[in-house]
C-alpha cells in the first residue's frame, strides 16, 4: 500500500502537502503535525452498504420512557431527561476533577438498577486492580456481576470483544480514556489526530449499530479546550464538561452541545470521601447571623439554574509601586473595568490599595449580573463597613457608571426569597453607583 506524508492541524484537522506556520482555518500557530496516510487509489471500489431509504413514517418515534434513566437527578437534568439509546457522549475536564469518579459511580448505579445490562468500562489510563479499587470505595456491597473492566487499548480488538459479549442485546461502554485508544489502521501514536479521530468514528459506528450508549472521556489542553481535533466534538452526539477547582469540593457539569436535549442546564455536585454527592443548588448559600466586611450576595444564572453567590473583597494600602489586583471566580478584565468605574466615578483612590476579589465555594460566573455585587463588596472593604443583612446586589455595571438590568429577574427573585434575602438592590431601586456609598460610609 502506497503512503504519503501530510501535515494536518492538530486543532482543527485542516491537511496541507507543506508545513505552514499559521492555520489558515482556524489560525492557530505551530499546530502542524507531519503524518503518514495512504495514497489514493483510481480503483473502482464495491459499495460497502446495501441500506435502503426509509420513509419518515415507518421509523419509530423515540419515546421519553426509551431514555435511559441514571439514577442522578444532576446527571438526568444535563443529558434532557436521560441517555438515549446509541447515543455518543464525551466527558472532559481537568485532570483529578472527578471524571472517572462521576462515570464509576453512574455505571454502579446502572449496574444495580438494572442487573441484565453489561457494562463495560475499558482501563486506557489504569489496570483493573486499580479500577476496582475505586468502584470498592465507591460502593462496597457492589457485586459486580455484571460490570466488566477490559484492560485494552487496541480499538479493534475492544470492539471485537464487546461486540460477541453482548451480541444484540444493548449494554454500556465507558472508555477511559479516547486518548489512549490506538489502531493499527491510523499513524501516529496514542493521543494523535488520526488516532483519536479514527477512535472515535469506530466507537460512533458501533453505538448506532447496537444502540449501546458510549461515553467517552477525554483529556483538555492547558487552555481549557478538549484535547484532539476539533473533529472529535462534531462527531459526538453530547459534549460534557465537567468544572470546579481541585482544591474546593464544588464540581459543575454543563453540555456545550446537546442533540437530544437543551444546553442551558447544569448540574451540581459535591466531591466527598465518598465519591461525588448531588447539591441543590438552594444549599450553596449559607445565610449569616451577622454580616461580614467585604462580602456581598448576588443571583447568577448558569443555564437556567439560579445560584446564590458570596462575593469577597479585600482592600489594604498597597506599598508597592504596582497595587496588585487578585481575582479568583470572576472575570479578571471585568473586574478591572468595575474598579476603574468606582475610582473614576466616586472618586475612590484605589490605585493606592491592593484588591483582592474571591467568589466562595471556589464557583466562577464570568456574568455580568455579578458587577454591582462586586462593587458593593469592595466599598464594604474600603469602608470598612459591613452591608445591610438580608440584602443582595444585581446588575451589569457600564463604563458611563450606570446600573443596567439583566434578564430573568423574576426567577433570581423567586431564589433570593426561599433563601431568606429580602432586600435587594438593583436597577429597579438604584439610579447610579454613588448611592451605594451611604450604605457603608459612616456616617459623620
Amino acid at each position: 500500500m502506497k503512503t504519503k506524508k501530510i501535515y494536518v492541524c492538530q486543532n482543527c484537522g485542516y491537511e496541507s502537502p507543506k508545513w505552514l506556520g499559521q492555520c489558515p482555518q482556524c489560525h492557530a500557530w505551530n499546530s502542524f503535525q507531519e503524518v503518514t496516510v495512504a495514497a489514493k487509489t483510481t480503483a473502482k471500489k464495491q459499495p460497502l452498504s446495501t441500506s435502503q431509504p426509509l420513509a419518515l413514517n415507518s421509523i419509530p418515534a423515540l419515546a421519553p420512557q426509551n431514555r435511559l434513566k441514571t439514577n442522578f437527578r444532576e446527571f438526568d437534568r444535563v443529558l434532557g431527561g436521560g441517555i438515549v439509546p446509541g447515543a455518543v457522549i464525551l466527558l472532559a475536564g481537568e485532570p483529578g476533577i472527578g471524571k472517572s469518579t462521576l462515570l464509576s459511580q453512574l455505571a454502579i448505579a446502572l449496574a444495580k438498577d438494572n442487573p441484565q445490562r453489561q457494562i463495560y468500562y475499558l482501563c486506557g489510563e489504569e489496570s483493573p486492580q486499580q479500577v476496582k479499587l475505586r468502584l470498592q470505595r465507591l460502593a462496597k456491597d457492589f457485586p459486580g456481576e455484571n460490570f466488566f473492566l477490559l484492560p485494552e487499548l487496541d480499538v479493534d480488538a475492544s470492539l471485537a470483544t464487546i461486540r460477541q459479549a453482548l451480541g444484540t442485546k444493548p449494554g454500556l461502554v465507558i472508555v477511559d480514556s479516547i486518548q489512549t485508544m490506538t489502531s493499527q489502521d491510523a499513524s501516529g501514536g496514542p493521543g494523535s489526530l488520526n488516532q483519536t479521530r479514527l477512535a472515535t468514528n469506530l466507537w460512533r459506528q458501533f453505538a448506532k449499530e447496537t444502540a449501546t450508549p458510549v461515553f467517552l472521556v477525554g483529556h483538555v489542553t492547558k487552555g481549557g479546550l478538549i484535547a484532539g481535533p476539533k473533529t472529535l466534538e462534531h462527531m459526538v452526539d453530547v459534549v460534557l464538561s465537567f468544572v470546579g477547582d481541585r482544591q474546593q469540593q464544588l464540581r459543575l457539569l454543563r453540555a456545550t452541545k446537546n442533540r437530544f436535549g437543551p444546553t442551558a442546564e447544569v448540574g451540581v455536585w459535591q466531591m466527598t470521601d465518598h465519591g461525588l454527592e448531588e447539591v441543590d443548588p438552594g444549599q450553596l448559600w449559607q445565610q449569616k447571623d451577622k454580616p461580614p466586611i467585604g462580602a456581598a450576595a448576588t443571583i447568577v444564572l448558569e443555564g437556567n439554574r439560579p445560584l446564590t453567590l458570596e462575593i469577597q473583597a479585600l482592600v489594604s494600602q498597597s506599598f508597592l509601586p504596582t497595587p496588585k489586583r487578585v481575582i479568583n471566580g470572576l472575570d479578571y478584565n471585568r473586574a478591572q473595568i468595575v474598579l476603574a468605574v468606582l475610582q473614576k466615578y466616586l472618586r475612590l483612590p484605589l490605585y493606592k490599595y491592593d484588591v483582592f476579589v474571591n467568589v466562595s465555594g471556589g464557583l466562577q460566573t464570568r456574568e455580568p449580573a455579578a458587577d454591582l455585587a462586586l462593587a458593593a463588596s469592595i466599598l464594604s472593604s474600603y469602608y470598612n463597613r459591613p452591608l445591610p443583612s438580608d440584602s443582595w446586589f444585581l446588575g451589569e455595571i457600564s463604563l458611563l457608571g450606570e446600573i443596567r438590568p439583566v434578564n430573568q429577574l423574576a426567577r433570581r427573585q423567586k431564589q433570593a426569597q426561599s433563601l431568606g434575602l429580602k432586600k435587594a438592590y438593583s436597577w429597579e431601586n438604584l439610579t447610579n453607583l454613588r448611592q451605594l456609598v451611604p450604605l457603608v460610609r459612616p456616617s459623620k
